[in-house]
């Protein structure tokens, strides 16, 4: 038995071997790098006319898609439904979407923010001789390339490490990784490479050393997910589609024709008026991801379900857990997942896991998951690098539409790539499949639609190196531009440029002045990060509806640091307030529901109650040593510490808080929400200091340096000394 297992072994390294052979004798010679002439964006005068038109405002398209019958109408505001609605609308038909929360507010601003054709498919394609495995990597590989090529502003290609503990991993690994770069063919981002191990640890020094024999590294895209929807959304109203969120359907409208049921429109509820109204439509789409069997039930209540829903946790950690330009695989993690660790927007994101789950509405992420993947990557992570559970700045959890085919007989099996299906009331099915792949996705729905539904000769399908909103005037030194000529910090300046292309200047133009003389303009919404106020202006213009469209996919604050997020909130209400006119009680609405995302989905709860539940186990003398500190700031004996002890605190040492944030620091500490600090809740936090579940805890910094000031002033008042 034990030989056979060698034998096969070698098998696969063997065929391997052959592909990884060929990819570098006969492919690489006559192979270009993609990108080193630079970026090369063709489009024509009647495209850049058309992307820089004034956008239609919200009453516009609600007034145009209730006034005519459309040719397709999507439901669903993802990946998916964006790109069959810009498909159709391309096409020339008329063309109608309707989301019943924000664009890409589910699963589609949830994921790992790669654009990938899936390694570990192709493994599962060769060893398993599976044409339908390799031809859904191929097909991958190529929408790779052209996401890239039509929104260079939001994609890019990546580097990711894997490292290799074992010496007869690396021909193994390095020929899977070569007939990866082989199946890609033309449309190769960059050649994989070998490292040795000094130079694997020079690129990545947080990696752990012991046993390290090599490392190859590989490249796959990487985007802002949720701000290429937006993109999608915009581009596809831009060419004449009626695109709408917190627009929620309530049923199918249905008639008869020959006799046979047809689907035809639906009605629809505008979540923030209450107001109902029919869309009327020649065919509908049901692209709702993980609602999918939602949608398909209102157009027959005895249709088998075929959704299994999946959760995947993600959590983001500081940026200096990765390097700034390099991730990380692990190809097989203690349950046999994979997970990645990759540099995004600063931080460090890793994922994902992979639970079964109900459909929810406000996905949570859980504390085991969060373990869980914080204990995967101490397994990679030099032990130098302490992994506290105080380090993470937000969690989230993206539920993946896992569907069977209901066009095959056996409807158990999952379906490896997306699945379309046309009911026989003609309500067409999009399911399944990943971001990487949306676009062809729409080109196939959009092209059965099409034939299912008879809506007569339109033209093939355009959407393939069709620039995005942003794309037709970016170029990677636009943001030196925004530095020159608007007076932007050089930071906000690139984030601007590399989030919004072309449009970067409009978010400009929107800038205040910021009274400092430098930089000129450009008030940033948090200190710490380059998000600014201009942005909350220019997401309106975007049908920012809520403060979390702004916070959460507009800006990805809340997903970099839920705290940030929660910080900068104020600000953003009362700016969308002034512009949307609304009322104080509307303000605190807004506030409420955004802070209430933010406890939910944004992991804010799940910290809190790791806090509380962290086992206080002190002696006597560090019991009394805590009441010594507690006391310290109670001086009034109260029992508790609060608004007002930090305030006097503050202003006998010298230093200026604003209020705002002298609330803040007592709420990192406030875990009964009463605005007081009991010593219970004193001795939480210290035990969750000392297990690495708070760090940099504003409140614990103000009681070490108000100990110190007491010190020396007992000292001084007794004469001591020498």
């Amino acid at each position: 038995m034990r030989t056979f297992k060698y034998a096969k072994r070698l098998v696969y390294l063997s065929i391997f071997g052959l592909g990884g052979a060929y990819t570098a004798a006969v492919l690489y010679p006559s192979l270009a790098s993609r990108y080193k002439n630079g970026y090369v964006l063709k489009c024509n005068p009647e495209e850049i006319q058309k992307m820089n038109a004034p956008l239609p405002t919200r009453e516009e398209l609600i007034n145009g898609i209730r006034s005519e019958e459309l040719d397709v109408l999507v439901i669903g505001g993802g990946a998916t439904g964006l790109g069959v609605a810009l498909d159709a609308t391309t096409r020339g038909l008329k063309t109608g979407l309707v989301e019943k929360f924000d664009f890409s507010s589910g699963t589609s601003s949830r994921s790992t923010k790669l654009i990938h054709g899936g390694v570990r498919y192709l493994q599962k394609a060769v060893f398993n001789l599976d044409v339908e495995q390799y031809k859904m990597v191929k097909e991958a590989l190529s929408e790779r390339a052209n996401l890239i090529d039509i929104a260079p502003h939001l994609a890019y290609p990546l580097p990711i490490m894997l490292p290799v503990y074992q010496w007869w991993q690396v021909p193994y690994y390095w020929a899977g990784i070569k007939m990866y770069d082989f199946v890609a063919g033309s449309e190769l981002l960059k050649p994989s490479y070998l490292l040795s191990k000094s130079k694997a640890l020079e690129l990545f020094p947080m990696l752990k050393k012991d046993k390290l024999k090599a490392a190859l590294v590989y490249y796959d895209g990487q985007h802002d997910d949720a701000r290429m929807a937006i993109s999608l959304a915009v581009t596809a109203i831009r060419y004449g589609a009626q695109c709408l969120n917190y627009t929620r359907v309530e049923s199918l409208l249905k008639t008869h024709v020959d006799g046979e049921e047809r689907v035809c429109g639906a009605r629809v509820r505008n979540t923030l008026t209450g107001e109902e109204y029919n869309i009327r439509a020649k065919c509908v789409i049901n692209a709702t991801g993980p609602y999918t069997d939602s949608i398909r039930t209102m157009g027959d209540c005895k249709i088998k379900h075929i959704c299994q829903p999946s959760s995947g946790i993600h959590i983001v950690l500081p940026d200096y857990y990765s390097p700034a330009s390099m991730g990380l695989l692990d190809p097989s993690t203690s349950d046999g997942r994979v997970i990645f660790f990759l540099p995004w927007q600063n931080v460090t994101v890793a994922g994902t896991t992979d639970t079964p789950c109900e459909v929810t509405d406000n996905p949570q992420p859980t504390e085991k998951d969060i373990q869980f993947i914080l204990n995967e990557i101490r397994n990679y992570l030099n032990p130098d690098v302490e992994v506290r559970r105080g380090d993470v700045l937000s969690a989230w959890s993206g539920i993946r539409p896992l569907v069977s085919d209901p066009n095959k007989s056996n409807t158990q099996s999952i379906a490896r790539n997306h699945v379309i299906e046309i009911s026989k009331n003609k309500l067409i099915t999009i399911a399944g499949g990943k971001w990487t792949t949306y676009r062809s996705m729409a080109e196939e729905t959009v092209d059965k639609a099409i034939e299912a539904c008879g809506l007569g000769p339109s033209s093939p399908c355009k959407t393939k190196g069709l620039l995005l909103d942003g794309a037709h005037g970016w170029s990677p030194t636009l943001f030196i531009r925004l530095v020159q000529d608007f007076g932007l910090e050089n930071a906000v300046a690139q984030h601007l440029a590399q989030t919004y292309g072309d449009k970067a200047f409009k978010v400009a133009k929107l800038s205040s002045i910021t009274g400092k003389r430098w930089p000129v303009v450009g008030k940033r919404l948090h200190e710490e990060y380059p998000y600014i106020e201009a942005e909350v202006k220019y997401a309106m213009r975007e049908y920012a509806c809520r403060a979390i469209d702004v916070i959460a996919r507009r800006t990805r604050l809340s997903f970099i640091n839920v705290h940030a997020a929660q910080e900068a909130l104020p600000r953003v209400i009362d700016m969308m307030a002034q512009e949307l006119g609304w009322s104080e009680e509307t303000k605190k609405a807004e506030l409420a529901h955004a802070e209430g995302y933010l406890r939910t989905e944004m992991g804010l709860d799940v910290k809190r109650a790791t806090e509380q539940d962290v086992q206080l186990n002190f002696t006597k003398d560090e019991i009394n040593y805590y009441m010594r500190r507690f006391k310290s700031l109670d001086v009034e004996n109260k029992g508790y510490i609060s608004i007002n002890d930090l305030r006097r605190y503050f202003k006998n040492v010298g230093v200026r808080i604003p209020e705002d944030q002298l609330h803040e620091i007592l709420s990192e500490v406030d875990l009964n929400r009463n605005a007081e600090v009991d010593i219970g809740e004193f001795l939480q936090l210290m035990s969750a200091i000392d297990h690495g579940v708070i760090v940099h805890s504003r409140f614990a910094k103000a009681l070490e340096d108000n100990e110190e000031k007491l010190k020396k002033i007992t000292v001084e008042r007794s004469g001591g000394g020498v």
